[in-house]
């Protein structure tokens, strides 16, 4: 009689059995990995094959890796972003923090946003959202924002600098008032218009924000409405696994 020989066990066989482990809570957020050799012994294979294995995780972004060779599984604490309440009606902004800052401090974390300003010409894609002819002089302000001291957030808004200009804008600091900085300066949001794309990050953003490979971002942009036209086009860079979208319309 033939006897069936044993099946193989391979990279993705090992990756299937600790992403099992990782989602039943058997491994959990932070937990380091067992060692190469280790899970090499457990499933009769070499260290080279649990290493593409693991690899599959880290693709996925389920696992991270630090130095020393160490493999954790990734830990968070996403945000509740709710994009309904974010900058509308009666907003939170006073001298100690904007509306974002507000919201994270309400949730018992600590925020802080880092700022840069550059001054230069629209490109067709700000132009067109700012409704201005491709080339005009806009200022960006761009905001690292930070929970608990990681990055979370990418963020540029974009202004005219008819808005801009000779305002508290063009410094580089984080700058909040009663109320929003566009309402402060006569130029308030009247309506907003929001688009989200899901995609993997590019280099810059990636190196910024210190994502484990496989993290996917959500791409939030949105545009402000004053009475004559567009006053702002905020680009808003949210990883995926430290933040929870939510949205509360009326139907």
């Amino acid at each position: 009689m033939t006897s069936t020989p044993a099946r193989r066990t391979t990279a993705r066989a090992i990756a299937d059995d600790l992403r099992h482990q990782i989602r039943t809570g058997v491994l959990k957020p932070g937990d380091v990995l067992p060692t190469s050799r280790e899970l090499a012994d457990r499933f009769g294979v070499t260290p080279k094959t649990v290493g593409a294995g693991i690899d599959i995780l880290k693709s996925e972004g389920l696992v991270i890796g630090e130095q020393g060779g160490r493999r954790r599984v990734r830990s968070g604490r996403p945000i509740v972003w709710n994009l309904t309440r974010f900058e509308r009606g009666t907003r939170r902004d006073s001298a100690a923090g904007d509306d974002w800052s507000t919201a994270i401090r309400d949730a018992g974390r600590e925020p802080a946003q880092h700022v840069t300003v550059h001054v230069g010409p629209a490109d067709d894609q700000v132009a067109s959202w700012l409704q201005v002819a491709p080339g005009s002089e806009v200022v960006q302000r761009v905001r690292l924002r930070t929970v608990d001291s990681q990055p979370y957030q990418l963020s540029t808004s974009s202004f005219p600098m008819r808005i801009a200009e000779g305002t508290p804008l063009l410094e580089e600091r984080d700058v909040s008032m009663p109320g929003g900085i566009l309402a402060s300066i006569g130029h308030p949001q009247l309506r907003v218009r929001d688009e989200i794309t899901i995609r993997m990050p590019n280099p810059e953003e990636s190196e910024r924000l210190d994502l484990p490979p496989g993290t996917p971002v959500a791409e939030h942009v949105r545009i402000g409405y004053g009475e004559s036209g567009p006053v702002r086009a905020m680009v808003t860079i949210a990883p995926g696994d430290r933040h929870r979208l939510v949205y509360e319309l009326e139907v």
